[in-house]
Formats: C-alpha cells, sequence, structure tokens
C-alpha cells in the first residue's frame, strides 16, 4: 500500500510521512471474492482492515428477519479495528459485497508500531476514539428511529 493512499483514509490523515511509511511495511494485501466472508461475528478479532478497491458489507444476522445490513463501506473506509482496543470477538460479520482489495492489519504488529512511536500512538487512538463516538451516536440514531417506526404500528 502506498504511503499517500494511506492518508486518504481518515484514520491515517493526520500522520506524518514516516509514520504513513511505517503503517504501510506493517499492512498486508489480500484479495476477496464477492461474498466471501471476511470475518463473522463472535469471532476472535486480531485485525483490522483498510479497503484499497471494492465495498465490503457490514451485517448482523437477526432471528426470524435473516441479515440486516449496517453498512455498506467503500475504499478508503476501514473496519475491524474495535479487535485492536479490546479483546472482545467481532460485533458483526463482514462479506465482501463486490470483489475487494484489502490491506490487512494485525493487532501484534500496530501495537508494537505504537509502543515504539508515542506520538503515532497518540494520533491513532484519538481518531479510533472519534471513530467508535460516531459510530456510536449513528446507531443511537437508527434505534431511535426504529422505536418511532415501530410505535406507529
Amino acid at each position: 500500500m502506498d504511503p499517500a493512499q494511506l492518508k486518504k483514509i481518515p484514520l491515517f490523515a493526520n500522520l506524518t510521512t514516516d509514520h504513513l511509511s511505517k503503517v504501510t511495511a506493517i499492512a498486508t494485501q489480500k484479495l476477496v471474492r464477492a461474498n466471501e466472508r471476511i470475518f463473522q461475528e463472535g469471532e476472535v478479532g486480531t485485525e483490522m482492515y483498510l479497503i484499497a478497491s471494492g465495498k465490503v458489507r457490514i451485517s448482523k444476522m437477526v432471528p426470524g428477519v435473516g441479515e440486516e445490513a449496517l453498512a455498506i463501506l467503500e475504499p478508503g473506509s476501514y473496519f475491524g479495528e474495535m479487535a485492536l482496543i479490546d479483546d472482545t470477538p467481532r460485533s458483526a460479520d463482514a462479506t465482501a459485497h463486490m470483489p475487494a482489495t484489502l490491506y490487512v492489519i494485525q493487532k501484534a504488529d500496530l501495537e508494537e508500531l505504537m509502543f515504539l512511536h508515542k506520538d503515532l500512538a497518540y494520533e491513532l487512538l484519538w481518531t479510533f476514539v472519534r471513530t467508535l463516538s460516531a459510530r456510536l451516536r449513528e446507531t443511537n440514531d437508527k434505534i431511535k428511529a426504529f422505536f418511532a417506526l415501530s410505535a406507529r404500528f
């Protein structure tokens, strides 16, 4: 992955050129076919993913309903980052919505990089916090809309 391409991903936008090079050095490419499962809800996660091309569907299986898509992520997006923060199982499924090129960052590699470069760690952790906060607000809005709609029936 090219550091210039990495800089376009919001998680890494504030990193220096040197830090971008260090992150690209630990990212490995993974090609996935359309409808290929990347990970499943409940699995233990040890990596996060960056989307270089294609689309990835984040979804949950709802009993009696089936798959409920939470998001369709496009190039420049990232997912699975919660696995880098805590040791809880995956909270949703990730499936290639179409053929995709992903870059995978292993938790152990990123932890080592952040241990050696505290300023890089500071930037990444604050961006993680902002991302998780935004996603929580979005989820809260969806829940609020769901209850507003269900109250009508």
